[in-house]
């Protein structure tokens, strides 16, 4: 009897096909990108508007709130729908309803403010209804093994998008209106709702109307019964209390009196973006022995963002820090959708899903609010270091909390 021939022991093992290789994931990944686009283009759009007088400054700002609050409004609810009926459903009613409402935008350009902010608050829930939903079809398409690969494929075009979407707003301005422009992220609206093909449709069981708080209460349930995701819930609203609050009120302060130029600012913004694209084609491919611990590392790199406007550095030192800050954000944000998407009860994802974006989104804007009176109160130094030493200390001790060294309820070797 002949021996079976000795194996390779050495010879790679071919990885998995990319996601993006595959015509559904590539309409759900087109859906989200265009999405992206309409929601970074708007605001740049408005402030086009504001500089040739269409709209003012407190309008601006009023239209704006009212995308966030339609948003915020939106997000808990949509995570109920979204498990309750078909994900794909959700998502084309949302990016329908954004689409609808953003024409009503341009109608009230220079004539009725109260009107932009009201289709601004519908494109808002129409952009905070997605949300959950895209999250949870994406773990319906794509199988396990590549969710890291395909998160990473969607948050590698949200930064993609960041960038892409004022320059290109500002080249199209030279041809186009300020009307034609707005009515444009309508289209990519439409786009957004139209592209994204049916998952396997695992909705939980349909309920009345009057079940709603019930049923985000067993989204909530289902996040307590893992102990990582609450710490690193926490841990991420920390940062962005603090973090994210010191990158839109401090820097600026910064760049204008320490070094008396714009473009510090724009170069740290830039930076920090060129980070976060380089840590999504990282987490494209690396996949750490203990993923929570090192996504919680990651996260905790923010905190060189304040810590650089903190001490008197060359401008330089400051955009390394927005580069290693934008880096550490991906490095947690990737593993961490992917452990919501294999951990969660599938019948329960997009409600835990809306859980996060209501927690880490809702205290955004809060925490803008409350740094600058901090600043004013006990000046820029102590708030900045207190927001440095949040940013180490809170995935630090996320890190603590079982499960958190593999974002994981099960014991991992």
């Amino acid at each position: 009897m002949t021996a079976p021939a000795p194996t390779a022991p050495d010879t790679p093992r071919p990885g998995p096909r990319s996601p993006l290789r595959e015509a559904p994931f590539l309409r759900l990944w087109s859906g989200t990108t265009a999405s992206g686009l309409a929601t970074w283009a708007l605001p740049f759009i408005l402030g086009l508007a504001m500089l040739d007088r269409s709209l003012t400054a407190a309008g601006l700002g009023l239209v704006l709130a009212a995308r966030t609050a339609g948003f915020l409004l939106a997000v808990p609810i949509s995570g109920v729908l979204a498990d309750r009926y078909s994900r794909r459903a959700v998502v084309w009613w949302s990016g329908l309803a954004a689409a609808v409402a953003t024409p009503f935008i341009a109608l009230g350009l220079e004539r009725s403010v109260l009107l932009m902010g009201a289709a601004a608050a519908v494109v808002g829930a129409g952009q905070g209804a997605c949300r959950p939903a895209f999250q949870a079809l994406t773990a319906e398409i794509v199988d396990g093994e590549r969710r890291q690969q395909a998160n990473a494929a969607i948050t590698l075009a949200v930064r993609v998008t960041t960038l892409a979407a004022p320059a290109a707003t500002a080249l199209l301005a030279t041809v186009l209106s300020t009307w034609a422009l707005v009515v444009g992220t309508g289209v990519l609206w439409l786009i957004a709702a139209a592209l994204p093909p049916r998952g396997r449709d695992v909705p939980g069981p349909a309920t009345g109307g009057t079940a709603f708080v019930k049923e985000f209460g067993d989204g909530v349930r289902e996040a307590r019964r893992h102990p990582w995701f609450l710490a690193g819930l926490a841990a991420l609203a920390a940062v962005i209390f603090t973090g994210y609050s010191a990158t839109g009120v401090a820097l600026p302060l910064v760049s204008r009196d320490r070094y008396g130029t714009e473009a510090v600012l724009a170069g740290a913004l830039t930076a920090y973006t060129a980070g976060a694209l380089a840590g999504a084609v990282l987490m494209a491919r690396w996949r750490p022995r203990a993923q929570g611990r090192a996504a919680l590392t990651g996260l905790a790199l923010y905190g060189f963002a304040p810590l650089s406007l903190l001490l008197p550095v060359h401008p330089a030192a400051v955009f390394a820090a927005y580069a290693i800050a934008g880096l550490g954000i991906e490095l947690f944000n990737v593993p961490w959708f992917t452990a919501m998407q294999r951990e969660v009860d599938p019948r329960l994802l997009a409600r835990v899903s809306s859980l996060d974006f209501l927690v880490s989104y809702g205290l955004a804007p809060v925490g803008l609010a409350f740094l600058a009176p901090a600043i004013d109160a006990f000046g820029r130094q102590p708030v900045l270091g207190g927001c440095a030493i949040v940013c180490f200390a809170a995935p630090a001790a996320a890190a603590l909390i079982p499960g958190s060294r593999g974002f994981s309820r099960r014991r991992r070797d």
